[in-house]
This record gives C-alpha cells, sequence and structure tokens, in this order.
C-alpha cells in the first residue's frame, strides 16, 4: 500500500470506535466524561487566575496594599484547588488509558490467534514485520497518543472559547485610514492571534510532515534490530557450534546501522521542528506587548487590564497552535495508526483466504482423504488427487524424497495449510494431535508443557508413570519448575516429552513428523511400541526417512513428484 494513499482517518476510526461501542462503552464514556469535565474546571480556574492578575497587579497602580494578603489567600485557594483537580485528572486519564490498552491488546491477541493468523501471515509471506511489538507496544502508544489528542484539544477548545471573550473585549477598537477610507477593526487583537496561528500551523504542516514517515521508520528498524538479537538467543547453541559470532555481529551492525542512519534523518527533521516552533513561541510572547504598549501608554489600559491582555493572548495563542505544539506527538500517532492498520488488514487478508480442502463428517474410528491435491502457493502441485482410508489402530508410514510435500501433506490435513482442494473426512468428536519434528514447549512450568495443549493436570500419579515410560523420570522432581524448557532439554529429550504429551492427551488419531529424528533407533523403537501398546486403537501417520520405521507401520504412503503410491508393508522386514 502506497504511503500517501493510506487512509490514516479511515484507519483511526475503525481502530478508536471499537471500545467506545464495546461491551466496556459505559465505564468507558463515564470515565472519559469525568476527564473532560475535571479539565473544563481546570480551564475555569485559568479564567480566574486572569481576572486574579487583573486585580492583583491594578492593586499596585492604585496602591491599595492592604489587598495584597488577601490577594495571596486566594492565589493559593486557586492554586491548591488546580493542582489537586489536576491530579486527579492525569490519575483517570491514565486509569482510562490502561483499561482502554487491554480492551484493544485482548482484541488484537484474538484476531491473531483467530482462524491461525499468526501462521498464515507467515504462510502467506506477509510483509507484517514483528507483530509482537505492534500488540505489545503500538496498541498502548495509540491508547496513550489518542486520549493525550482528544483530552489536549478539548481543553484547548474551552480555553479558546473562554480567553478569545476576554480578549475580543480587551482588545477594544482599531482604527486607522487607508486613503480616504476609515478602517474599523472590532478585537483586532482576537484577530492578529487567529492570522498568526493560521499562518503559523500551516508552516509547522510543511516543516514536519515527514516525521510521519521517518517515524514508521524508526519503529520498524528498531523492531528488526530486537529480533536480531532476540534469534541469536534462540539459536544460541547452533551459532556456537558453527562459530558464527563474526557474522552475527554484522547482521547486527546492518540492522543497527538502519536504526542510526533514519535516527539521523530523525534528528535533522526534529532539529528544523524545534527551531520553528521556538521561533514561533518566542515571537508569540513579544507579539501582543508590542501591539498593546501604545495604548498603555496613552493611558487607554490600566496595567492590571495590560497583564490580563497579554496573558489571555497567550492562551489562545496556546488553543490556536494546539497543532503546532502537537505536531510531533500527531507524527507519532499517525506512525502508530500506519502500523496498526497494515497489521489488521494482513490479518483480515488471511482470514479471506479460504481453503478448498473440505472437512467432512466422518463415521467413529474412520480416517479418510478424497481426491485430496495439496499445491503450493504459487500453485505448484506437490500431492494430487490422494485418497487414503485409515481405520483406528492402523499405522501408515509417508515417505518421499526431500522437498516432495510430506510435511505440507500433514498441513493440509490439519487443515492449517489453505492451499488445495479434496475432502478430508474425520470425526468431529475424535480428538487428534500433531506432533512437529521440533515439539512446542511453552514457556512455564514442565507440568504445563507436558500437558500443552490440554490444561495441566495436577495428580501426578500418572504424570510420573508417563513420564517413565518415556524414560524421563530424572525431570519428575522439576515438574513445577518454571523455565524456558525448550533450552533446557536436548531436541531428543523434547521429542520424548512430546510422545509422553500423546500419552496424557490419549488422542484418536496421532500424526508424527519426523517426531523420532533425534532419537536414537532404540530409543525410537520404543517410542512407537509404547504408542501401539498404550494406545492400541490410536491411528498412526508417520512422517519419516529411516528405514527402521517400515517394522513399525502396517502401510507406506509413497510420494514422488505429484504422484502417489499406497502398498502394504506386512512383508516387509526390519533393518
Amino acid at each position: 500500500m502506497a504511503d500517501n494513499n493510506f487512509p490514516l482517518w479511515k484507519t483511526f476510526w475503525s481502530i478508536f470506535v471499537g471500545y467506545w461501542n464495546s461491551e466496556k462503552k459505559w465505564e468507558a464514556r463515564g470515565l472519559l466524561a469525568i476527564v473532560i469535565i475535571l479539565n473544563f474546571a481546570m480551564v475555569y480556574l485559568l479564567v480566574r487566575f486572569n481576572t486574579w492578575q487583573k486585580e492583583f497587579f491594578g492593586m499596585f497602580e492604585i496602591a491599595n496594599y492592604d489587598k495584597f494578603w488577601p490577594y495571596i489567600a486566594e492565589f493559593a485557594i486557586i492554586a491548591f484547588i488546580f493542582i489537586f483537580i489536576a491530579a486527579h485528572a492525569l490519575y483517570l486519564q491514565e486509569m482510562l488509558r490502561l483499561r482502554w490498552r487491554i480492551w484493544l491488546t485482548n482484541r488484537y491477541l484474538n484476531k491473531w490467534m483467530h482462524n491461525q493468523s499468526y501462521y498464515r501471515l507467515q504462510v502467506l509471506g506477509s510483509d507484517t514485520d514483528n507483530p509482537d511489538q505492534r500488540i505489545s507496544e503500538d496498541v498502548g502508544s495509540f491508547a496513550r497518543l489518542t486520549l493525550e489528542l482528544l483530552i489536549g484539544f478539548l481543553r484547548k477548545l474551552t480555553s479558546l472559547v473562554a480567553f478569545s471573550i476576554i480578549l475580543w473585549n480587551l482588545s477594544g477598537v482599531l482604527t486607522f485610514n487607508i486613503g480616504s477610507h476609515t478602517v474599523t477593526i472590532h478585537g483586532y487583537m482576537f484577530w492578529a492571534c487567529l492570522l498568526y496561528s493560521i499562518v503559523g500551523t500551516w508552516l509547522a504542516h510543511v516543516v514536519g510532515n515527514k516525521l510521519i514517515q521517518l517515524k514508521y521508520d524508526q519503529q520498524k528498524h528498531e523492531a528488526n534490530f530486537r529480533f536480531s538479537m532476540m534469534r541469536v538467543r534462540e539459536n544460541s547453541e547452533s551459532i556456537a557450534f558453527y562459530g558464527g559470532e563474526q557474522m552475527e555481529l554484522v547482521g547486527f551492525g546492518e540492522y543497527f546501522g538502519k536504526c542510526v542512519k533514519n535516527y539521523l534523518k530523525l534528528m535533522q527533521r526534529h532539529k528544523l521542528l524545534s527551531f520553528y516552533t521556538n521561533s514561533y513561541d518566542q515571537t508569540a510572547v513579544i507579539m501582543p506587548i508590542l501591539m498593546a504598549a501604545p495604548r498603555l501608554f496613552s493611558g487607554g489600559f490600566q496595567i492590571g487590564q495590560f497583564m490580563q491582555l497579554i496573558h489571555a493572548f497567550g492562551y489562545v495563542k496556546d488553543a490556536l497552535s494546539f497543532f503546532v505544539s502537537s505536531y510531533g506527538t500527531i507524527a507519532s500517532l499517525a506512525a502508530v495508526i500506519r502500523r496498526l492498520g497494515l497489521f489488521t488488514q494482513h490479518m483480515e487478508e488471511t482470514h479471506a483466504v479460504s481453503s478448498g480442502v473440505q472437512t467432512d463428517e466422518a463415521e467413529k474410528g474412520l480416517f479418510r482423504t478424497q481426491n485430496l491435491q495439496v499445491q503450493l502457493p504459487d500453485g505448484r502441485t506437490l500431492v494430487e488427487n490422494c485418497s487414503v482410508e485409515l481405520k483406528s489402530g492402523d499405522r501408515l508410514l509417508v515417505t518421499g524424497a526431500s522437498g516432495c510435500g510430506k510435511s505440507t501433506f500433514l498441513r493440509t490435513i490439519s487443515g492449517i495449510w489453505p492451499f488445495g482442494s479434496g475432502t478430508v473426512s474425520l470425526s468431529h468428536n475424535e480428538m487428534t494431535l500433531f506432533l512437529p519434528q521440533r515439539p512446542y514447549l511453552p514457556l512455564g512450568t514442565l507440568r504445563r508443557a507436558t500437558y500443552y495443549p490440554l490444561e495441566a493436570d495436577t495428580c501426578d500419579a500418572r504424570l510420573h508413570e508417563v513420564l517413565h515410560l518415556v524414560q524421563m523420570e530424572k525431570l519428575i522432581d522439576r515438574l513445577d519448575d518454571i523455565d524456558d524448557w525448550s533450552r533446557i532439554l536436548s531436541l531428543g529429550e523434547q521429542q520424548r516429552i512430546a510422545f509422553a504429551r500423546v500419552l496424557l492427551v490419549k488422542p484418536q488419531w496421532v500424526f508424527l513428523d519426523e517426531a523420532t529424528s533425534a532419537l536414537d533407533e532404540q530409543r525410537e523403537m520404543d517410542m512407537y511400541t509404547l504408542l501401539h501398546k498404550e494406545l492400541p486403537t490410536t491411528g498412526i501417520v508417520s512422517i519419516g526417512h529411516r528405514s527402521t520405521l517400515f517394522s513399525l507401520h502396517d502401510r507406506e504412503l509413497h510420494l514422488a513428484g505429484g504422484t502417489w503410491s499406497l502398498r502394504n508393508l506386512s512383508t516387509v522386514p526390519v533393518v
């Protein structure tokens, strides 16, 4: 999607509106209303303080010093109430931001998990980078920046209304001649402030508009740099064996170099924007003084009115210059919206991709594929019109050369691979379990990792028995230890934990994708024998290359260049 054509407002609204119309809407709207009311109260106190300035400085002009301490006491009361309200307004705003972030985070997590989008984003070759960052950081940034701008805008709007009246009344009338014509301008300082702010806002956009893309790119480069280091942590042993430290440093340098290069551009753009905004603010300090000084010198103003006018001009200028002062925040929000919008768009694209493979209800204890065709995303066919039927307890071995589509065949059966056609029939009441070559062990306790994807059972007797059966009894004393078990256990040990998982889950059908590749032949034999003994009615579909697997299965499905063949293995000897 081209940057210039990205629908920022439409994307912003689609993200924004959900929470305020959700099941939490009344809670959210009520909290927002309280925050807005508190901010209105703060503006009222600022108006009262502006009036206090007029009276306080007017006291010096008429030398009525008896009122000095009463005015100081009044100021203390105004200041105390303002501080009290400001603190609570900030606290409630942060509470609202937190609740909004929780709701948005859960929404994006559910979208990411729904229909296996987390997997399909990779399968479809999406350019969505670092979805974890988009959920963990960008969602929170969206809630924070949006509330800052929304509350800030409403406060400035209220200030604009309140102080514009004061500025208009104090400005009086400016009269001057142009040739033979007399020109009269009522509230001339208000119009001067409005014109100054409009021109200033336009120039701020000219100077700072490139910040949006630069901030988007910076987030992307920082996330890629962090991900490159995370990859080293995940693959530390392999890198150490290869001695690939120098190459990793080269990779780090490339990613970090992009961060630095883009940040230098950000610095330049921030410098230009800072130069402009500071010039704009400093000019606005002296501008009302120069405009009002002649009337003060001629006696048209009292000193108190003069001070009130100067401060009213400042508040109106600040309100009208909201876009100028908030440009950096707006640029950050625009970058966040673009990242979340593209993330949402890519997830919706994955949801729109429907598989041509139909799932059908089969009789209990029966698994069948009919005219199953497996393809790659580019349309190439790996398996064509494959029809296989298995009954409970059958054991099928899938063989073929590397890259022929064995693993993709299993992915298609499981329903996670969207490219293909045909029918897969299985009873919906029967549970299936797929074991990849590298088992997934979630973070947490070993008990949780062993029972995954089920909730961990607190009964230890069966778990201890299963760990003994898979020859992993050494871990019994560490069942409730919390650690990264995929780092602690070797691949062979992880594969035995996966077999323990099968015994605990007791599926009716189990699919193994080279699930014993890291085991020696004897342990491989032990694991399959264990499945046959403990789960005699469970159907098994295995992918493997070892000849020893032939004696452990009933039939062989051989895949080769899109074709397939099926044969009985009852006469195949053990090698």
